[in-house]
């Protein structure tokens, strides 16, 4: 199951743009239900984020953990079947160690790094990204083939999810186990009053 995306109004180039990056709180879901439900697949509750993109929906089946307690989640282009890839994990990245880092690719090409705004715009090979370092952790917005401004575009939209977001984001979380009765044992009617207590079979009279 997939939910359509909203269409976003038109892109701006701004520098500055990327600055308010996940800033969006209307609507936040509920923090003990996002807690639940994020801890219960084993991800780090303050990690989960979600994202829009024109002509792209979140692939509910590709919502997981990434890494140790990591976030991840893949949108699908409906048009062409390119998929956007959302990742938020524990790291930093500074100008020195963001070409250091492993490349947007397996290829072993070394990342090329540009300054957009709070976020760099990563290359390498065919894979391209953003990353958005925030306070001990990295949300990486990328994909094989992507136009930067739609990868600049969904940077910028990340987010804490709302609370219809979290419905589609991230399951409801197992119901806890029923807490033991504390009333005792059940008595049964078809025990003696004396004796070794055994039941009474005996035949009535006449039996």
């Amino acid at each position: 199951m997939i939910r359509t995306v909203r269409a976003l109004p038109a892109l701006l180039l701004a520098p500055a743009l990327l600055a308010a990056c996940g800033t969006q709180e209307a609507g936040a879901a509920d923090p003990a239900e996002l807690n639940a439900r994020a801890r219960a697949l084993g991800i780090a509750p303050e990690l989960v984020h979600t994202t829009e993109a024109p002509g792209y929906t979140l692939a509910q089946q590709s919502v997981g953990v990434y890494g140790g307690d990591g976030f991840s989640a893949t949108y699908v282009s409906q048009d062409n079947g390119t998929q956007l890839h959302l990742t938020v994990d524990r790291g930093t990245m500074t100008a020195e160690t963001c070409p250091t880092q492993p490349p947007a690719d397996s290829s072993g090409t070394r990342a090329t790094c540009t300054r957009d705004g709070d976020a760099w715009y990563r290359g390498g090979g065919q894979r391209t990204e953003y990353v958005l370092p925030k306070k001990g952790f990295l949300i990486r917005i990328g994909g094989e083939g992507l136009p930067r401004d739609v990868l600049r575009e969904a940077a910028h939209q990340v987010h804490r999810p709302t609370a219809d977001e979290l419905d589609t984001l991230l399951p409801p979380a197992p119901a806890a186990p029923a807490a033991p009765s504390d009333n005792g044992p059940v008595e049964r009617g078809d025990l003696p009053p004396v004796g070794d207590g055994a039941p009474d079979n005996d035949a009535n009279a006449g039996g």
